[in-house]
């Protein structure tokens, strides 16, 4: 596969994701972190969304619940490279009957290099990085180059 680079901007779409048993704690996390938030475009699953929204008042652009293809829909916009980074609270201790859809969602995040929280730590690393709130190059498969291949 071959690469290109991409400049994510200061303002970034970023995607809020958690288990049931995270909520609480994603809720906690936006509401301590809900200036920086507000700053930048948000995207959640549908239960995820409408908890952060009612808890925080922050604008969420929520897409339907994980289990009914919420994480497959954060999936296609992160191949469309229309998120830039994703804050997924996921509960490691507990059995997920959409497990597959968590995989293919954690997979494609790491296929088109988008940074990723999987818990408070990780996100408040992200979240006070200087790169957080400005432009930063990536790369990124390089999608042209790989279809122009594949039809010769």
């Amino acid at each position: 596969m071959q690469y290109t680079t991409r400049t994510i901007p200061r303002l970034k779409s970023i995607a809020l994701v958690g288990h049931d048993n995270m909520k609480p704690d994603l809720i906690a996390w936006c509401s301590q972190y809900k200036q920086a938030l507000s700053q930048h475009k948000l995207y959640a699953t549908g239960t995820t969304g409408a908890l952060i929204s009612h808890n925080t008042g922050l604008s969420i652009n929520s897409l339907v619940s994980g289990p009914l293809g919420g994480d497959q829909q954060i999936g296609a916009l992160i191949t469309e490279q229309k998120i830039d980074v994703m804050i997924f609270f996921w509960d490691p201790l507990e059995a997920q009957p959409h497990d597959p859809d968590v995989k293919a969602l954690l997979r494609l995040a790491a296929v088109w290099n988008i940074p990723v929280a999987c818990n408070q730590s990780s996100a408040d690393m992200l979240i006070t990085s200087p790169l957080f709130d400005s432009e930063y190059q990536k790369t990124v498969p390089d999608y042209d180059s790989y279809m122009s291949a594949r039809t010769k």
